[in-house]
């Protein structure tokens, strides 16, 4: 075994070890040592190989790439919120994917220049190799165009309902046969206009299956891109006989695509409908209007439900992360749990805008790790629960879910705040959720709305606590539309 070789192997067993410490809060820390760690092994090992093969020159303009991508990676990391991890998750993912693409282009080209023989594709091979050429330009612009497009609706650029056009599955299924057409003719008669017509191709399927699902789902589709972006490598990997980055990116492209298949299943949604772009539905007409009285309440009057209560849930969801809340919220469960009353946090599969957002923001915050549980694991205590507060989360915790057949999120698994005594809603105004939906539970008899910024009331609340007494009195019924 070559050096090189021996350096790919440790790489990619701690590329493994990365992904296994990644899978819970406790080991996180390490796991992202053990993955930086797999990837300066991996650059250095390349830059080794080139060393031998390529001129001094190249290897130069090797380093100043690397060195520039760096630098701009590390300026990014330090000036991005936590807000905005999942447009920068996005963004990355679009390079992978052009990454893929001009990797595919150059070998069809080198190919082309100089022939098979030059280029250590034998003759009995060089249909494969098309045939990888053709693939890897294809998952890499689908998966460029389509993390364009995720980058655009989270971070608000663009609507984030689902695009919906006149036969639109007939549309990907229609893209999906020409690709498959076009692979078998390029594998025959390899040519230019074939290349260019796949990058057509590919570019606007991607961008049509992301445009198409709406904006509640998109947790899902950032995963299911990740997963299009590890194959996108795996495709760059045979094409520049890179091992390495073969197993890197079926690493990434498995774990990714498993994990989709995870929240799927937590989201009651057809797994195979997300890779399809099928499962984005319009909300319908009015789906925005208010339906009936919602009940205002003030933060101390919140403070003295807290009081009185023998245990709380809190509820986080993106809101949260947008007023960076989580260090108040985090000092009011640690004052509630000196009161002596129980505190524990449900966090929804897909509470934010990326999966695990929610459990990030609470662990940045020191909150312990043994009272953040998981939907299933707490929402049969709901209607145990003296007060709950939903903070900036919203299609999360909508009934209507369950209660009405008709809504674009019918199906979809929610925690059952509702089903507690008092529920305590933190929202900035009335306006319905990332999915376009109005949410019943504003309206309900046990449900309160508390306005404002969420990181300023839970100051105001904390503040309020030491010094609040008063009997809690129910707050009052505001005509809906104020």
């Amino acid at each position: 075994m070559t050096a090189s070789h021996a350096a790919d192997l440790v790489a990619a067993l701690l590329f493994i070890l990365s992904l296994a410490g990644l899978s819970q809060h406790r080991t996180s820390r390490a796991g992202v040592v053990f993955g930086i760690a797999g990837m300066a092994l991996a650059l250095v090992a390349t830059v080794v190989v080139a060393s031998r093969t390529v001129s001094a020159g190249a290897v130069l303009l090797i380093l100043l790439a690397m060195a520039l991508g760096a630098a701009i990676g590390l300026w990014r990391a330090r000036r991005v919120e936590m807000t905005q991890m999942p447009e920068l998750i996005a963004v990355l993912h679009s390079f992978v994917g052009l990454a893929a693409v001009l990797v595919g282009w150059n070998s069809y080209l080198e190919v082309e220049s100089k022939g098979s023989a030059q280029t250590r594709i034998g003759a009995d091979l060089l249909g494969i190799h098309h045939a990888e050429v053709f693939i890897g330009i294809f998952i890499g612009a689908v998966t460029f165009t389509g993390s364009i497009v995720a980058y655009l609706k989270l971070s608000a650029k663009i609507n984030s309902r689902p695009l919906v056009l006149p036969g639109k599955n007939g549309l990907n299924i229609g893209a999906l046969a020409a690709f498959v057409a076009l692979t078998v003719w390029f594998t025959v008669s390899p040519n230019l206009g074939l290349m260019i017509a796949v990058t057509v191709l590919a570019l606007a399927l991607g961008w049509h299956l992301v445009a198409s699902i709406g904006g509640g789902d998109m947790p899902v589709v950032v995963s299911m891109l990740n997963s299009y972006s590890g194959w996108a490598a795996a495709a760059a990997g045979f094409l520049l006989d890179n091992n390495l980055l073969i197993v890197t990116g079926a690493l990434v492209g498995s774990s990714g695509a498993y994990l989709s298949y995870i929240m799927c299943k937590a989201m009651n949604r057809s797994f195979f409908s997300v890779i399809a772009g099928g499962f984005g539905i319009e909300a319908p007409t009015g789906a925005e209007q208010e339906h009936g009285e919602h009940r205002e309440i003030r933060a101390a009057e919140t403070a003295e439900l807290l009081a009185q209560a023998s245990s709380v849930i809190i509820t986080p969801g993106y809101g949260m992360a947008v007023a960076q809340a989580q260090h108040p919220v985090a000092e009011l469960t640690r004052r509630l749990r000196e009161r002596g009353i129980e505190v524990r946090f449900g966090v929804h599969p897909v509470a934010g805008r990326l999966p695990g957002h929610m459990n990030v923001l609470l662990a940045e915050a020191k909150v312990p790790y043994d009272i953040v549980l998981e939907m299933d694991e707490i929402n049969d205590d709901f209607a145990r629960t003296s007060v709950v507060l939903v903070i900036g989360a919203n299609d999360t915790v909508n009934p209507a879910a369950t209660d009405d057949p008709t809504s674009p999120i019918a199906g979809m698994p929610v925690l059952k705040v509702w089903e507690a005594e008092q529920v305590v809603v933190f929202k900035r105004s009335m306006a319905s959720g990332y999915a376009g939906v109005q949410n019943p539970l504003f309206f309900r008899e046990n449900s309160s709305m508390l306005f404002g910024d969420a990181k300023q009331t839970v100051e105001a609340i904390l503040a309020a606590l030491g010094t609040n007494s008063g009997t809690g009195s129910r707050p009052a019924a505001v005509p809906a539309g104020r």
